[in-house]
């Protein structure tokens, strides 16, 4: 069962990440027919072509693969005649025939058609509003957890029970508002805002960065009532008669204020799990016997209540003005979360490859399918908007072989008043594919590993 859910999540996954690529080439391809460049071919996957068909000039291809694609325009790759020293000779309607102006806006075409391919999704789910599960803005110290007293959350003065209500002046009213405030402000003072027993009190914290995912953290879980939601058949909760709706009071003698409050008790892994919880009033005693994965974590089978509420339905100016603010918000994060591959992250874990997005577009859309159709459509799409992004400011990166790279090439044909000698591009493109697929290895090797924790 397992593996035909992870078969299904990478399908919807690649389904998913192919309709982005798409959005991209497609951008390409809209403007290099606007200014005057000829088509060769445009591919949607990559590997060996299933499907094609040749409509004017243009051969449209399908290909085995449904990740990726490609436009080729005509004169493309000339360059390649670069280790014979011959001159690229401009001809009318090719790539390189084009004037650089022209070869810049056919690159910027792909990363702009995924940033508005973003807007509109955003503003499509805006538009017709949407139902979210997420936790509370209350906060439990993870020092209270652990013990250890170093996080700046403790080290700043908050404590358990405290409701985040704002940082730095914006209103936090979940959780999600919360973690989106914080994330991407590693090693940047932030200045806390708490409603404590009605008071309204402000501290000042600086995030510091989890090497692991890249994020900064302040050292706190969120605030979840130990009540459970649903129970999975044939887990240690059902063979155990838990129930939804049972609200659970104390594990091997540790009272549970909040669920948080059960990790302190599986973290010393035992082999059994004597649960007291209440049951229409009653109280009620469960023995869970427990095993262990290689990296010492359980699993109960069970999940708690969260909070849910549905969003305002927009007009559809209000729709495209708050799907824009997404996508300029992301668009920020991404860059920022650019600058933190510098900053001694674990690469294996905070880059993720097509492998890693894959599943993760796929576990999203599963998700929420769980819940139903209109949930698992949205969180598919919401993540899409993010993917979509993300590729776009990739691909906007100063590298050779991406378009950024290619804009530089053309800017600096631009200054020189001619074009780069084929040696030169040859020799930039090459370093440009030694860089990517460096990159690009380092990303499926922490795929792979991603995949053999899961």
């Amino acid at each position: 069962m397992a593996i035909l859910e992870t078969v299904l999540k990478i399908l919807l996954g690649l389904l998913g990440l192919g309709l982005v690529v798409f959005v991209h080439e497609l951008g390409h391809f809209l403007v290099a027919r606007i200014v005057g460049i000829e088509v060769e071919a445009f591919c949607i996957g990559w590997g060996k072509t299933i499907l094609k068909k040749k409509i004017g000039a243009v051969e449209y291809r399908l290909a085995i693969f449904p990740v990726g694609g490609y436009c080729k325009m005509r004169g493309e790759d000339e360059f390649k005649a670069a280790h014979e020293d011959q001159e690229i000779k401009p001809v009318k309607g090719t790539y390189y025939g084009a004037s650089p102006w022209r070869r810049i806006l056919v690159s910027l075409a792909g990363p702009l058609f995924n940033l508005l391919f973003a807007v509109l999704v955003l503003s499509v789910i805006w538009g017709i509003g949407f139902e979210v599960n997420t936790l509370e803005n209350r906060i439990i110290l993870a020092s209270d957890i652990d013990e250890d007293s170093s996080y700046p959350a403790t080290l700043a003065g908050l404590e358990t029970g405290d409701r985040i209500i704002a940082i730095d002046g914006r209103a936090t009213e979940h959780y999600h508002d919360v973690q989106e405030a914080i994330a991407p402000y590693a090693d940047k003072d932030l200045r806390i805002t708490v409603e404590r027993e009605g008071e309204i009190l402000d501290y000042r914290l600086r995030p510091v960065l989890d090497k692991t995912s890249g994020a900064g953290k302040i050292g706190v879980y969120f605030w979840t009532d130990p009540v459970i939601a649903t129970v999975n058949p044939g887990s240690p909760a059902a063979l155990a008669g838990l129930l939804p709706g049972d609200r659970l009071l104390s594990a091997n003698g540790v009272e549970l204020p909040y669920s948080a409050a059960l990790y302190s008790v599986l973290e010393a892994q035992p082999p059994e799990l004597a649960l007291e919880y209440e049951r229409e009033g009653r109280t009620e005693r469960a023995e869970l016997a427990l095993s262990y994965n290689e990296a010492g974590e359980t699993g109960l089978g069970i999940s708690y209540q969260m909070l849910r509420y549905r969003t305002p339905r927009y007009t559809l100016w209000g729709a495209l003005v708050k799907g824009a603010e997404e996508t300029w918000q992301t668009l920020t994060v991404s860059l920022r979360s650019l600058a933190l591959l510098f900053k001694g992250i674990d690469l294996t874990q905070a880059v993720s490859g097509p492998v890693r997005i894959t599943y993760m577009v796929g576990d999203a859309a599963a998700a929420g399918f769980e819940q139903s159709l209109g949930m698992g459509i949205l969180s598919m799409a919401e993540f899409l908007a993010l993917i979509s992004v993300a590729l776009g400011v990739m691909n906007l990166l100063p590298l050779p072989v991406l378009d950024g790279g290619m804009v530089v090439l053309f800017i600096v044909e631009l200054i020189k008043g001619r074009p780069l000698g084929p040696r030169t591009r040859y020799a930039f493109q090459t370093l440009g594919v030694v860089l990517i697929f460096g990159l690009m290895a380092l990303a499926v090797f922490g795929d792979i590993l991603f995949l053999v924790r899961r």
